[in-house]
């Protein structure tokens, strides 16, 4: 008898939120599709949900957009000043959100707590802090999925937190199994504090085949401003400085086509729109046609009172003509998993993740090295005028992809980290 079978366990998920279509969210609910699939029952804690409200657990200051959090933020890390009176209001928040954590649990009695990215990255300190001190009273068996850390992240240098992120981003405790998305981020997460670590990259269900473009998707372009035959060049991301976007509207410049555009499903999120004005005025400069069909873009496909469309980031990709992936870093690349699982052609930064962990196991990807040159141009234009090149390409990606990044991978992981707590 396998542990699934032993043990029907729930699991109680943590974050700032489970909500909308960024990283965090999205893979928490891949973990959670698995888990349900094994019969295990989940709940949810955050400042944001969009889960079922039977089984969630609301506490707006988990967020880390609560006016109060925001305000901690910015006197700990933009003016680095710290102030008796900041450290009690942080110590007070932090035992507020702790008695939430413990009503959490009293609610749903849950027997293993995941924490998404709430030990790694310090956006909301004192629920770190509250989560770390939950640990520690409890010994809560924990497993801490971690996307980001701080010290991957400028902004989150400074000396007047440090004893914060000592204690609780992440914490140290034998109840706690650490789970990173890529190997760089284990060896550092080991260097920086002795912690064990297990890999878990990002994942797609590859059993269940992607559709072609259906009657709901065909009005993609023009509702996005395109014309039917311009050439869609993609990048699924946010705009925001480390992805690259410079490099993705030099591409279409340089592509011997009169209607390619770029397209960005995508805004700034929580990092500002400085860089994204800088966008627009690159491309007005040099002449590309840039699209951020942020608005078009939604968890669910519907249709308005006034008859417009939302579509999801499937519509996305399975009407583009190719993905452009430039970034400078990545925790490991959504984006990347969800172009081979799309199975469409990618061109590809050659960021320290996909060299450590991706190009190893043979992707068939064009890429390139922080920049373009003319060869890879000719070769990405002659790949786009050769659709048997691209059928090649995207039958070997995919079938790479349902190996070593799909929900069969991380099933056989999530029993091991079972096994860990409760043996074999």
């Amino acid at each position: 008898m396998n542990i699934w079978e032993r043990e029907k366990l729930s699991f109680g998920f943590v974050s700032t939120r489970f909500a909308g279509l960024d990283g965090v969210s999205l893979e928490a609910q891949k973990w959670v599709d698995v888990l349900t699939s094994k019969g295990c029952r989940v709940c949810y804690m955050a400042g944001e949900l969009d889960t079922d409200a039977e089984i969630s657990h609301y506490v707006p200051q988990a967020h880390f957009e609560d006016p109060e959090i925001l305000e901690i933020q910015r006197q700990l890390f933009v003016a680095k000043k710290r102030t008796p009176a900041l450290s009690r209001r942080i110590q007070e928040i932090k035992e507020t959100l702790k008695s939430e954590i413990y009503s959490f649990w009293k609610k749903f009695n849950f027997d293993i707590m995941v924490v998404q990215n709430a030990l790694a990255i310090p956006v909301n300190i004192p629920l770190g802090l509250a989560l770390a001190e939950f640990i520690f009273e409890t010994r809560m068996p924990t497993i801490a999925h971690h996307h980001d850390f701080y010290w991957e992240r400028e902004r989150f240098h400074s000396e007047v937190a440090a004893d914060y992120l000592r204690a609780a981003f992440p914490p140290f405790h034998p109840s706690i199994q650490h789970v990173v998305i890529n190997s760089i981020a284990g060896n550092e997460l080991a260097r920086y504090t002795g912690a064990s670590w297990t890999l878990i990259p990002n994942v797609l269900d590859f059993k269940i085949l992607p559709s072609g473009v259906d009657d709901f998707g065909r009005d993609f372009r023009v509702d996005c401003g395109l014309d039917p035959d311009a050439l869609l060049v993609l990048q699924p991301t946010r705009v925001v400085s480390r992805k690259g976007i410079e490099t993705s509207a030099e591409l279409v410049k340089r592509l011997n086509h009169p209607k390619a555009s770029l397209v960005i499903t995508h805004k700034s999120g929580d990092e500002g729109d400085e860089y994204l004005e800088r966008i627009r005025e690159f491309v007005e400069f040099i002449g590309v046609d840039l699209k951020v069909i942020s608005e078009h873009i939604g968890a669910r496909r519907s249709i308005d009172g006034q008859g417009n469309k939302t579509y999801t980031l499937a519509d996305a990709y399975l009407n583009a003509d190719l993905v452009t992936y430039p970034s400078i870093y990545e925790g490991y690349g959504n984006a990347f998993v969800e172009t081979i699982y799309f199975r469409r052609p990618i061109v590809i930064n050659r960021y320290p993740i996909f060299v450590a962990d991706i190009e190893p196991k043979g992707f068939d990807v064009i890429s390139f090295n922080g920049y373009l040159t003319n060869d890879i141009v000719r070769r990405i234009e002659a790949m786009i005028g050769d659709p048997e090149r691209i059928a090649r390409m995207v039958e070997t990606n995919y079938m790479l992809g349902w190996r070593y990044l799909s929900y069969e991978m991380l099933e056989e992981k999530l029993e091991q980290l079972l096994l860990n707590f409760y043996g074999a």
